[in-house]
């Protein structure tokens, strides 16, 4: 990078139309420091300025004072269905935080890669930089993993209704904990984001990073979550945090009249086929204060019928983001 900026020079020539010579500044030269060079290129307002990402050290000391366990997840996997397909990589970081969402301090990171049984599809090698020769003969330290899981009271991935069925297929050690969702369980767009995938809100917030690597997308997703726009702002993860303690509820409309379809999707409602061992139908997740007014909107705008009652099934953290 050049340590030396010519930002100040101005040379200023007589007008053609004058008899009177302007006097010539000479070009001068400063040495600027790497926050002054960002500060000038910033305060013209034709220059936007991205700051790498620097992943955070493990503490040498936790503190008391937050004394609850999270753990941010990624993992890169050869395709889409947790059935058929298997995790690559893992990322993790364990952190401590405090019943008001507080992040305390980083108690440990782990990033492993896992050979699988089959080739890696181009595509995914495209999209991840993960190559068969760089998996081959690799396996995931799973004392390792089950060191840095086990304590943890939420783990939080980006996308946990993908991440969530691979890693239990993976390994039992995820399946009794409490799981949230950075991606659906925060409001980005109320935040000022344009968009909820890593790679926006990393730079929205002003950051890059390497993206598609496990660790680096989980430390990524650590200082967009707890960045703060403003003094006194609330971070993202305090949002999520209280999200992931609220109760919610599925409404399944089963045997709803085909011909409002519309209706329901424009609602919200999503279409179950039928697999995972779920009634096929459009559905609903809501919180549970907002049960009745669903089911009134059902009864009334849907099946016309005050004693309609469709299938439900009330979640908290510990069951949403199954497969």
């Amino acid at each position: 990078m050049p340590t030396q900026f010519d930002m100040f020079s101005d040379n200023l020539s007589a007008s053609p139309s004058s008899d009177r010579r302007q006097p010539v500044r000479e070009s001068t030269s400063k040495t600027m420091t790497e926050a002054e060079m960002v500060a000038h290129l910033s305060g013209t307002g034709r220059f936007r300025i991205l700051q790498k990402l620097e992943q955070r050290e493990i503490a040498a000391i936790i503190r008391p004072e937050f004394p609850l366990r999270g753990i941010i997840l990624d993992t890169e996997t050869t395709g889409l269905s947790p059935r058929k397909e298997e995790i690559i990589e893992i990322g993790l970081i364990a952190f401590t935080f405090d019943h008001a969402g507080a992040v305390g301090d980083i108690t440990g990171s782990y990033g492993g890669l896992r050979q699988p049984e089959k080739s890696i599809p181009p595509e995914i090698t495209k999209l991840t930089g993960i190559t068969d020769e760089m998996v081959t003969g690799q396996a995931i330290d799973m004392q390792r993993v089950n060191e840095l899981v086990a304590p943890a009271d939420l783990v939080i991935a980006h996308n946990a209704s993908f991440d969530r069925p691979f890693c239990e297929a993976f390994s039992p050690i995820f399946s009794d904990k409490a799981w949230a969702c950075s991606n659906a369980e925060i409001d980005w767009s109320a935040r000022g984001f344009e968009g909820t995938k890593l790679g926006y809100l990393i730079s929205q917030a002003g950051y890059f990073h390497d993206g598609h690597r496990a660790l680096d997308d989980c430390f990524a997703l650590l200082e967009v979550m707890d960045r703060k726009p403003n003094e006194g702002a609330e971070t993202a993860f305090s949002e999520l945090y209280r999200a992931s303690l609220k109760s919610r509820v599925r409404i399944f409309a089963e045997n709803s009249p085909f011909d409002l379809k519309d209706h329901l999707k424009a609602r919200g409602y999503r279409w179950s086929d039928g697999s995972e061992g779920r009634p096929k139908s459009w559905w609903v997740e809501v919180d549970e204060p907002d049960l009745a007014d669903e089911l009134h909107y059902l009864r009334t705008e849907i099946y016309r019928y005050p004693e309609a009652d469709p299938p439900i099934k009330y979640l908290t953290a510990f069951d949403r983001f199954r497969a």
